[in-house]
């Protein structure tokens, strides 16, 4: 949609300027200052201002550039002087260099952050004025590098890491997270460079890829990342809640542990983490509501405690090389102890008193007594306490290098140690032991680890704030890879060469007095660990709730998802309320889930298959090499962006195969939503521009050779023709087109436009679109295309040999038949006709005219019963066979059955054909009944002179429309003096009113026919007789017949030759003479030849007997048939009987209802091969 306003201002008045921002604010929505000065000016002394307005209601990408809204106000700066009076005449479409440099310098494409409710408020009176956009200031470090640093380490590397090592061993933890860390770097490397091609608003990732990849495949993966950043949310509330029940404030639990076992006592700690986990997601969701602003606060708090707990951890390690702190862990025999409700590591103990049992004896056996009944296997081992933290030089590193994996309810045990047990003895006092919660495995320490890596998008999420976002991303997002990745890699070496193996093995630090892990190595005390953590966990959880709402504005407002445009809207400040709330309630389902292992391999899937596809649409640019990929970023590569979607891709298998098969599933169906249902989008993605390289390449194979028999399918050019409004005048077509198609090859429509192209371009473009609004009304799928010529006869050839391309080109052309062509001034339609059928025979096309279209059904009615006849005269490479069986693939002709009639010959044995073209179609694969009419010879009636007499004399009267009136009068005088005999006709008027009266075959003449005649209606014509309807007299009269099956080499050769025979008159002068009429004598004595009949032409007699006798046979068999498929007939090659053709065809198809004259392009269609 496009709008122009011309605003007049008198000299002195106000700039132009002004009036655009007027312009603009109203609509905007704002109430421009009202001014009556521009009214009753003189116009003389007024500048015109033209401001054009674009939209399509949809939200645009503003540009300064050419067709842009802004660029157009441009026009105010008029071309000064005489120095560019060349170009003045463009000056509305192409802006001058220095306006256009003014608009770039000025430009911003960076959407502003939500105003906060005291600003909304305060500047509610001041809203017509507009704020200058102030520049934003945001450097590399606080821009990308601490985001980034902030969102990378998390609750992974607090709560996991040291788990994740103990199982995994020092080895097979350093393979994932190398693994891991590799991923995101390749992925930042691909990022960089969609990052630098060009501004990058505010969207971050979801922006890039939806640009890069398209409407389908952004939206796709930008909901997914949506849902991996909301499942991150729920992840980091269910660490800080593991933190605050578990390290913190055990005794907060609702459900309390104490003395529950096994099953029980989790169950209660999963539905603590529900209980406070809610309460804490509620919290964070309503401060998100209040406002932004105190999150952006907090965020430095929250980095500066991520910073601190690392630096801690290295203290401590540092520490330990010189004075390890004392840790203790408790171990009977080879198993882990419990250390929370004993105080000695030792069964009993010496005092002044004697030997004294512990806490620890009581625990395992049934009293204090030194002779009470114990554990067989308490009282077969010794009580060991081993140092937990041993230190950085103890060599314990050698111990951790391997992994432990275990099965859920294994016990922790130290592997060095011996231990005295009973494999028939039952564990008992299981609660007493360091228990595995979960069952381990390697790609489930993935799934969770991978969780930890996330987060490098922070920098491009704030690109809009930065001064140079295109040096600040790459430089910022990779350093801050290369930091957090040697923390990570180190922190795996570091941990194994300083705790002991059951130590990192205990998750929950069950047995260092249910301490944090790497809390007891921290440095000055544990403390800072926990308190640090939980803070930078809150922080994470409180970033996820702010940003992911977000995203999903973005896509809502995008408008790809019909769906979910309700979550595009918000507060008046344009706070995203309605996403927060949809935000909020995914959350609440992953708290739900209660396990922080459990909810770590779903975000992992949903962060993956975002870095795929970022990498993805780099690898995509990178190997189209579009015009428009130019990164500033040059270190990269589409080998390293490929690497990395294939590890992306190989993480997603190893996390867990079910949820990436989930997860896979949920983006393709999203995917297909968007194509079928979304708003269409082009932003010159990649994927548009692989279909282009896929299409050419595709195009090019196409030339290597025509198509094989087997993959023939009916490509269809359809001609349609257009009224005054350009609606198409037969609609029914394209629905036959969508029967016969299904949605499958190549289907053009085309239309035929008569002018000249420059002064008909709007038409041409309105008949573009009302076709293509047909199109798909009746789900045609395909291209549609208008021609302008001088005239309609050279717009339809250059449709017939200009559309298409290369190997995609049309085989078949699909034209309904003239209407009202025997009305004189329709002369040029049936003479359009005749022509397109001599071209589609020359172009070696198909040709498909339906008769009476009007009458087809449409794609909502139903056959429920009925026949689809075929009429098989001559072989025309099977499409009469072809046809049929395609239209029974559509639910409108699903329930037909399909019924083949063929014509015998007077020396055919009709049965032995029946059987013959049984097996024919056996081999086909064609289901069909099959008749043999025998058409026996028969004399010609008198109902077939008059006919003929009657078609020659409105063939002579057509050919004097276009003469002169002198040469008219002169024409006429002597057609009627030579062709009339006995009867004078010598007023022309009287000529012309026997035309309009005989125009149908009168009553009168039907009764006029002899009783021996429709005696013999049943009785078929001669074959010699039959066959002059559709070959050429010079032709032998043994036309190719279905008797016997064509072998590969004659069918090969015969459609060639068939295709091409027409009937033709020896000369002009001596009408070729059919046996049985040679002479008058010839015909029987009950006819008495009137004086009209004695100079016809008796090529046209012979061929009006054919076609009057195959009509009655038709009519016979299939007048109650709901299509009849019939052979149509060539035109005559010397085009001096061209309406005489027409008046065949109407014949020879009279009183039926749905005709469709096939005929064949020359070229076998349908193999009995597989």
């Amino acid at each position: 949609m496009s709008q122009r306003f011309t605003v007049s201002k008198s000299d002195g008045d106000r700039r132009p300027s002004d009036i655009q921002g007027e312009v603009n604010q109203l609509f905007e929505g704002d109430e421009p200052p009202t001014s009556s000065g521009a009214e009753g000016e003189d116009a003389a002394g007024a500048e015109e201002v033209v401001v054009v307005l674009k939209g399509d209601s949809n939200p645009k990408e503003s540009s300064p550039f050419i067709n842009s809204s802004d660029a157009a106000t441009e026009k105010s700066q008029q071309y000064d002087g005489k120095n560019m009076a060349l170009f003045e005449e463009e000056m509305d479409t192409s802006p001058m260099v220095s306006s256009l440099l003014s608009s770039l310098a000025n430009y911003s494409n960076l959407p502003q952050g939500s105003k906060e409710h005291e600003e909304a408020e305060n500047n509610e009176a001041e809203s017509s004025r507009k704020k200058p956009v102030k520049a934003p200031q945001l450097g590399t470090l606080m821009g990308v590098y601490l985001p980034c640093i902030q969102n990378i380490f998390g609750v992974i590397l607090f709560l996991r890491m040291t788990w994740l090592v103990g199982i995994g061993g020092v080895i097979g933890t350093f393979i994932i997270v190398f693994m891991c860390c590799a991923t995101t770097m390749l992925t930042a490397i691909s990022m960089s460079a969609i990052a630098t091609n060009g501004v990058v608003p505010a969207g971050g990732s979801y922006y890039m890829i939806s640009r890069s990849l398209g409407p389908e495949f952004g939206g796709a993966v930008g909901i997914c990342f949506y849902l991996g950043t909301t499942f991150a949310g729920a992840m980091y509330i269910l660490g800080a809640i593991e933190l605050l029940l578990i390290y913190i404030a055990p005794k907060a639990a609702i459900f309390p542990l104490e003395g529950l076992e096994g099953a029980e006592a989790e169950a209660a700690l999963l539905n603590n983490m529900r209980v406070y986990g809610t309460i804490l997601l509620t919290s964070m969701a309503t401060v998100v509501f209040v406002g932004v602003k105190y999150v952006n606060k907090l965020a430095l708090v929250f980095l500066a405690c991520v910073i601190l707990s690392i630096l801690a951890v290295y203290a401590g390690v540092i520490k330990t090389a010189v004075d390890p702190p004392v840790f203790p862990v408790c171990v009977l025999g080879n198993r882990t102890l419990v250390w929370k409700t004993f105080d000695v590591c030792a069964k009993t103990v010496e005092t002044a008193n004697g030997t004294v049992t512990t806490q620890l004896w009581r625990m395992f056996c049934d009293s204090g007594l030194l002779n009470a009944t114990c554990d067989k296997y308490f009282a077969a081992n010794n009580v060991t306490e081993i140092q937990g933290i041993p230190g950085v030089t103890s060599g314990i590193l050698a111990e951790n290098l391997f992994g432990n994996y275990y099965e859920k309810g294994d016990l922790i045990a130290r592997n060095n140690m011996e231990s005295v047990e009973d494999p028939d003895d039952p564990l008992t006092s299981a609660n007493r032991y360091v228990l595995a919660d979960i069952t381990s495995f390697f790609t489930l320490l993935v799934g969770i680890y991978f969780p930890s890596v996330t987060g490098i998008m922070a920098g491009s999420n704030r690109s809009g704030d930065l001064r140079d976002a295109q040096k600040s991303i790459p430089i910022g997002t990779i350093a801050a890879i290369t930091t957090t990745s040697t923390v990570y890699m180190s922190s795996v070496f570091l941990f194994g060469a300083c705790i002991e193996g059951v130590v990192l093995r205990d998750k929950f630090g069950e047995g260092v007095h249910g301490n944090l892990v790497i809390g007891t190595l921290a440095w000055p005390s544990p403390w800072v660990i926990v308190i640090g953590s939980f803070f930078s966990t809150c922080g994470a959880g409180l970033q996820s709730l702010t940003g992911a709402p977000r995203l999903m504005q973005a896509i809502a407002k995008d408008g790809l998802v019909p769906a979910l445009r309700i979550f595009g809207h918000g507060k008046a400040n344009g706070e995203p309320t309605w996403s927060l709330l949809l935000t909020a309630c995914i959350c609440e389902s992953g708290i739900l889930i209660a396990s922080l292992d459990a909810v770590a391999p779903i975000l992992s899937m949903f962060f993956l298959m975002c870095y795929m596809f970022v990498n993805l649409a780099c690898a995509l640019q990178t190997l189209l090499r579009t015009p428009n990929w130019r990164p500033r970023f040059k270190f990269y590569h589409w080998t390293l962006s490929f690497l990395g979607m294939s590890l992306c891709l190989t993480l997603m298998f190893l996390c867990s195969w079910y949820y990436a098969i989930v997860a896979m599933v949920i983006a393709g169906s999203i995917y297909k939503y968007i194509e079928f249902a979304g708003a269409e989008k082009e932003w010159g993605d990649g994927i548009r521009g692989l279909s282009l390289s896929a299409a050419r390449y595709a195009l090019m194979r196409l030339e290597e050779g025509p198509p094989h028999t087997k993959n023939w399918r009916p490509q269809l050019l359809v001609l349609v023709s257009t009224d005054a409004e350009q609606n198409v005048e037969q609609p029914r077509l394209l629905s036959l087109t969508n029967q016969l198609k299904a949605g499958k090859g190549l289907t053009i429509v085309g239309t035929a436009l008569e002018g000249s192209f420059l002064a008909n371009y709007e038409q041409t473009q309105r008949a573009e679109q009302a076709l293509r609004k047909l199109m798909e009304t009746e789900k045609v799928k395909g291209f549609c295309q208008a021609t302008v010529s001088s005239n309609l006869r050279d717009a339809t050839s250059h449709l017939l040999q200009a559309s298409g391309l290369g190997g995609l080109k049309h085989n078949a052309v699909l034209v309904s038949w003239p209407r009202n062509w025997k009305q004189g001034d329709e002369h040029q339609t049936w003479r359009n006709f005749v022509e397109l059928v001599r071209e589609t025979t020359a172009a070696h096309l198909a040709l498909l005219v339906p008769k009476n279209i009007a009458a087809f059904p449409s794609n909502g009615e139903r056959f429920t019963e009925g026949h689809i006849d075929v009429w098989w005269i001559v072989h025309d490479g099977g499409m009469l066979m072809l046809l049929p069986f395609l239209l029974r693939q559509h639910k409108v002709w699903r329930k037909c059955k399909m019924r083949i009639f063929t014509v015998a010959q007077m020396d055919d044995n009709s049965i032995q054909m029946k059987k013959d073209l049984t097996t024919f179609l056996y081999h086909l694969r064609i289901d069909a009944m099959v008749e043999v009419v025998e058409m026996h010879d028969s004399d010609i009636s008198a109902y077939t002179y008059e006919k003929t007499l009657v078609m020659e004399q409105r063939s002579q009267m057509l050919k004097q429309i276009n003469l002169t009136k002198t040469e008219r009068e002169r024409e006429i005088q002597s057609i009627t003096d030579s062709s009339r005999g006995s009867i004078r006709r010598k007023n022309p008027a009287a000529v012309t009113t026997q035309l309009s009266v005989t125009e149908d075959p009168p009553a009168a003449s039907k009764e006029e026919k002899p009783e021996e005649e429709s005696k013999s209606a049943s009785s078929p014509v001669s074959p010699p007789d039959q066959v002059q309807l559709i070959h050429d007299n010079t032709t032998p009269t043994s036309p190719a017949t279905p008797a016997t099956p064509l072998t590969p080499g004659e069918g090969a050769q015969s459609p060639g030759e068939q295709v091409q025979m027409t009937w033709t008159e020896k000369c002009d002068g001596e009408p070729a003479k059919p046996p049985g009429a040679a002479t008058p004598e010839g015909i029987k004595d009950i006819f008495n030849m009137k004086p009209e009949w004695e100079n016809l032409n008796q090529s046209n007699v012979r061929r009006m007997h054919t076609a009057l006798r195959l009509n009655e046979v038709i009519i016979k068999k299939s007048s109650e048939a709901k299509l009849v498929l019939l052979n149509m007939p060539g035109p005559p090659r010397n085009r001096t009987g061209d309406e005489n053709y027409m008046e065949f065809l109407e014949v020879l198809t009279d009183g039926l209802n749905r005709v469709l004259l096939v005929r064949g392009g020359g070229r076998e269609v349908i193999t009995i091969y597989s």
